[in-house]
This record gives structure tokens, sequence and C-alpha cells, in this order.
């Protein structure tokens, strides 16, 4: 089925050893049929006259077909504004704007592209793509939501390996299987961290400690299946995937792979500074025991109680810095078995290693339970250049990031119940590019970006008749239109406010927060908020990612919660968007800080003012209508509300 690649060839280094009782399971040519599990073909872009690039061919043989026709470009402002928000997540200034308008350069576009993915921003932009994927966080969620110190180290190597443009087979290699491949490396042993980055239960008192284990492997497993294979195989942890080829006995062969996996924290400092942090720790925590002691003698309330512990608890010293990582511990290797319901008390027959079957040759055998690398085995047939899902996933979710909408419009799910691919060829050439670059990610992005297909405009001439035919736009005779995620629009105001600081890197910041929702947090002495002000307003990228505490801006502007797996952000439009803007702290701060600004480099004059303020939150200058009403209103009105409401336009908000 799978023919003479290298990936068919995987099979015999998965199996090893012996085969057990499930090496004889049997996959039927109906069940190994469906165009995500076949091998990507090898196509050719149709011929379209007046179509200059393959991609653009792909798209306009689909027009045609549909009896549509593209858009006209786009202007230059709107497409510097477009692709600079798209890589960077920040608007360009005006100065920015105004070079590449007047660029007699026919490279202009070309030269504009290769700046923006050679910036530092880049790597923020597109790392957080990633940390919404595969749900990064730096607490642990549940109902202590105790914080990870040191998971920020993962943020940073995510932003790095973007900027570097580190090779995505290498990237998900590291991932998955760092420590295995050195335990010296310390950038791949923080990339090994992806492991943990899963929600963790933490109950007082006795633990069920196969519940608990078994709640952790579940997340090492489904993460693997959602974030790089795009398939529910959690949907296969109870029974056997009711929709796609995916026995209930393959969840668990692809759970064993991580049967050895145990937290590791790596320690930076000295055996000498671990021992005197211990020492402070165990002081504290003999006062805590003490003092709960005479409280519990003397009647005190249970509530009372907890207070006090929490008081002397913020007195321990901050933990000394650590890699956040895993390793394998053949000593604490869980067995695994299929469990009936996934009740990890119905424990059914044991299973070791091995990959999805659907993808294997019939009676492909599974690893020895004993196998010294087994993640790094699972990371050899993810990152394949023959797994039909990986590259497919991958050069989907780029295309997706672009243009709001992947080839396949369920980025996660390429199985029977995800949609199927809009431009199957040109997903496949996508995929094949992304492999033949040698698994880069910015020729890919430079490739659709300079595409027709992408540098058209929003608004078109037959728009109404084409809305008709397509409505959703699946065949993209025009841009989509989109609003600014939360972290563009924050990012974006601190920009045209003239406060971004690009400081990179580090542990998560903690902003200003409403006093009433903190009290609501179990511990509300977690928020310590950074005593730095200009911290503050650092990239929403570096705020630190608490699972149970998010801040109300960039939730109601549809920010992911960080439970689970976020492969596409939802834009909704509700009324408390409207009040977060008006009545919103951060808003009405950084329209002093605007207000300030226009003042300075606009001087007293209202018309250059309101000019400056169009160009830096707009990318452009205000039209007559708009210059008339602003300049109407600062006959009486304060400077301040005008900044404000700029803030609030849709020009700001909505890049098309």
């Amino acid at each position: 089925m799978l023919g003479k690649s290298t990936f068919a060839a995987l099979a015999p280094l998965l199996a090893c050893a012996a085969a057990t009782s499930g090496s004889a399971d049997r996959y039927t040519p109906a069940e190994r049929r469906h165009w995500a599990f076949q091998p990507r073909a090898q196509v050719e872009a149709p011929v379209v006259p007046g179509a200059r690039t393959p991609i653009d061919r792909f798209i306009r043989a689909k027009l045609r077909d549909q009896g549509l026709t593209p858009a006209p470009p786009a202007t230059r402002r709107a497409l510097i504004r477009r692709v600079t928000y798209d890589l960077t997540g920040l608007p360009p200034t005006p100065a920015e704007v105004d070079a590449f308008v007047k660029d007699p350069d026919p490279r202009a576009y070309e030269k504009l592209i290769d700046r923006l993915l050679d910036s530092p921003r880049y790597g923020e932009k597109w790392g957080q793509h990633w940390l919404d994927l595969v749900r990064y966080a730096e607490t642990d969620g549940f109902e202590y939501d105790t914080h990870r110190p040191d998971a920020w180290r993962y943020r940073d190597y995510v932003i790095r390996a973007f900027n570097r443009d580190k090779p995505y087979d290498q990237f998900l290699r590291e991932q998955i299987a760092g420590d295995e491949l050195s335990r010296i490396d310390e950038e791949k042993r923080i990339a090994a961290g992806f492991n943990r980055l899963g929600p963790l239960r933490k109950n007082a008192g006795n633990q069920e400690v196969a519940s608990s284990r078994n709640e952790v492997l579940t997340e090492m497993t489904n993460i693997v299946g959602s974030a790089l294979l795009g398939v529910t195989l959690g949907c296969a942890r109870c029974h056997d995937h009711k929709f796609d080829p995916i026995r209930q006995k393959d969840y668990y062969r692809m759970e064993a792979y991580f049967a050895a996996t145990q937290p590791e924290d790596v320690s930076l400092v000295s055996k000498e500074e671990q021992a005197t942090y211990k020492a402070a720790v165990d002081a504290v925590d003999a006062k805590i025991k003490a003092l709960k002691k005479k409280m519990a003698a003397s009647g005190a309330a249970a509530d009372d109680i907890s207070k006090a512990s929490a008081e002397l608890e913020d007195q321990k010293p901050a933990p000394p810095p650590s890699l956040y990582s895993v390793a394998d511990d053949p000593k604490s290797l869980t067995p695994i078995h299929v469990l009936a319901r996934g009740d990890f008390q119905n424990r059914g027959d044991r299973v070791n290693a091995r990959a999805l079957g659907v993808l294997l040759p019939d009676g492909a055998s599974e690893l020895p339970a004993d196998d010294p690398s087994p993640r790094a085995k699972l990371a050899d047939w993810i990152a394949s250049p023959d797994n039909p899902l990986t590259a497919r996933v991958m050069a989907n979710r780029i295309w997706q990031y672009h243009f709001g909408r992947g080839l396949v419009a369920t980025p996660n799910d390429f199985g029977r119940m995800g949609m199927r691919p809009s431009h199957p060829e040109l997903l496949d050439y996508l995929a094949n590019r992304l492999v033949e670059g040698g698994w880069k990610l910015k020729p890919l992005h430079r490739e659709i970006l300079l595409s027709a297909t992408y540098r058209q405009a929003y608004d078109h001439p037959a728009a109404k008749a084409a809305s008709a035919k397509d409505p959703d736009n699946v065949y993209l005779w025009r841009f989509n239109r989109r609003r600014l995620e939360a972290e563009e629009i924050r990012d974006g105001m601190l920009a045209v406010a003239g406060k971004l600081n690009l400081k990179a890197g580090g542990p998560g910041v903690i902003t200003p927060a409403d006093k009433e929702l903190i009290t609501l947090l179990y511990k509300p002495s977690q928020w310590k908020v950074d005593p730095d002000e200009n911290e503050h307003y650092r990239r929403s990228v570096y705020l630190i990612a608490k699972r149970n505490f998010r801040l109300p801006m960039m939730e109601t502007f549809d920010s992911p919660d960080y439970q689970i797996s976020c492969p596409r952000r939802e834009s909704s439009t509700h009324a408390p968007q409207a009040l977060e803007l008006l009545n919103g702290d951060f808003s009405n701060r950084m329209a002093r800080f605007l207000t300030a600004r226009l003042v300075k480099e606009a001087g007293p004059d209202r018309a250059r003012q309101v000019d400056l303020a169009y160009r830096l939150a707009a990318g452009r200058a205000p039209s007559i209508k708009e210059r008339t009403a602003a300049l109407e209103y600062l006959k009486t009105g304060p400077l301040e509300e005008f900044a404000l409401a700029v803030l609030n336009l849709n020009a700001f908000l909505y890049v098309e």
C-alpha cells in the first residue's frame, strides 16, 4: 500500500522483535482508501492563461470551474498592512508604509517579505500559533493551577526555532524525543518539555497514582494525534474509533511510546545551591506543620488555617532555575493495557509501542517493552518524508494562518468526519514543496505570499454574484477580511501608542488585573504583578499563560483557554468587545499614551494630529469624511477621547 518508500521501511524498525497478539491486525482496502492515508501525489499545476505561479494556477483552475473570477490586486497600502500583521503580528509604521508605497523596484514586495521573515518579530507571531496548537501554559490548571516557573523556556525555544527556520522534521524530533536524542544538549532537553505541556491534576491528600498516571499518558498521546498528525486519536481511547480506521489497541500502542516517560527538572545550579534551597523550603514546611497543629488544637476554622498556611507558603524562596523536561525511567515504566471504556481499573490486553496500523503493512509488530529510545522511533515515523499526514497537516496550517481557512477546514481532523480538502492537488503540491525544501517553513511562506491569490484585494467588483455561488469564499475569489487576534489588538495598541517594549524572552510577565478577579483564584498570591511597569508593555506572547486566569481583554477577543489544542482561533462579535475597548483600563491607558504621542510628533495642529492617528492605527491617511468628522469633534471634544475612538475603529481592528 505504501510502496517502496522509507516510510514503509520504518515498519521493521518499529517492530524489531517478536510479534504480539496484536500483530495479526488487518485493515481492509476500504479502510486504507481514505484520502489522508494515501501517499502524497506528485502533481503538476494545471495550465491556466494569466496565472503566473503554480499556486495561482491551482486556484484559478478551480475558480474557472466554478464560474468565478479573482479580485483585482490589493493596493500597496493594504498589502503591507496585511502581510506585516500576518508575519509579525504588528502594524507597519507610517515610515515603512510610505517607503513601500514609493519604492519603484519591481522586487519591492519580495524585499518586504524577506525583511519580515528575517525579523525577530516573525518568530514571536508564528511561535504563538504553535503554542496555541500544543496548549502551552505556565501553570498546571485544575483547582490549584500551580505555576511552572521554568516552562517559559519551551516558549522561547519555539520562538527561536521559527526565527532560525529550524527544519520542521527536526523541530518535531526534538520535541517528541529531545531527551533521548541528547542528555547534554540543553536546547533538546527544553524541547522535550513538549511532553509535559498538558494540564496536570494535583490532588490534596492521598492520590490514586494509577489514575493520575493514566491522565498524564492520555495528555501525551492525544496531543500527538491532534497537533502533529491531524487525526482524532483520542476518540479511540475508550473503544475503536467510530469513523476512522483507528483501533482502540492502536491508541494504547501509541500511548506505549510514553510508558517510560517521566517528568524531569534538570537543575541549572550546583548541588550546594540545591541543598540551600531545600533547607529553606524544609524550614518553612516545618513552620506550616507546627502552625496547623497549633491552630487546629485551638479550634481555629479551616479557612483561617488555610489562609495562615498560604501566607507562610509565600515565604518560600523561588526555586532555582532548571530545564522543564522529561526523561525515560525504565524502573518506573508503566505497563500499558487496553482499558475498557478508558477506565484505568478495567485493564485488558497488555500492548507495546507501535504506530497506527492503518499506515503500516498488515501484521507489523510492536517494539519490545524495554526499547531504550521509543519516542525517538515515534519521532522518526512521524517526521518521515513519506508519512502521508505530517507534511500535509503542517502545509495546511501555514495556508490557514495566511488565508483564515485551511485547504482542509478542520486542521486537527483529516479523518472521515473532517472536511475534505477544497484543493487536494494544491495541498499535496504544498506538502511536497515543504519536504523537498528540507522541511523549512520560510520558503513555503514566501511562495504563498508571492502568489497573486494572496495579493488580491478584499473588494471584488462582482462580490454579490460571487457570494451567491461561494458564500464562504472557499475558492478564494477575493482575500478574506479578518479581525485581528487578541494578541494583535493588544500589541497593536502598544505599537500605535508608542509604548511597545520589544524585550524578548524570559519568565512570563504578570500585569495588573482587576482585584475582584484575582480574589477568585485558589491562591491570589500567585498573581504577583511585576513591579517594573515597562515589563507590562511587552508583547502578549511573553505574558504569563495561566490556565485558570486570562486577562479580560484577551478572553473577550477569543484567546484560547490553554486546556486543549487550539488549531484555529474563533472570531466572535459581541457587545462585551465594544465595552472592553471603550471602558477597559488597558485601552484607556493606551489612548492616553497615544494622545501624548500625537501632541509630541504632530504638534498642536489638529489636522496633523488626525492624519498621524490614522496613519499609525490604519496604515493610511483619513478619508475626507473621516477627517472632517474628526476635526469637527475636536473643536470641543478632548483629544484623548478622539485617540480612544481611533483604537476602536474597524480600520484598526481589521485587516483586508
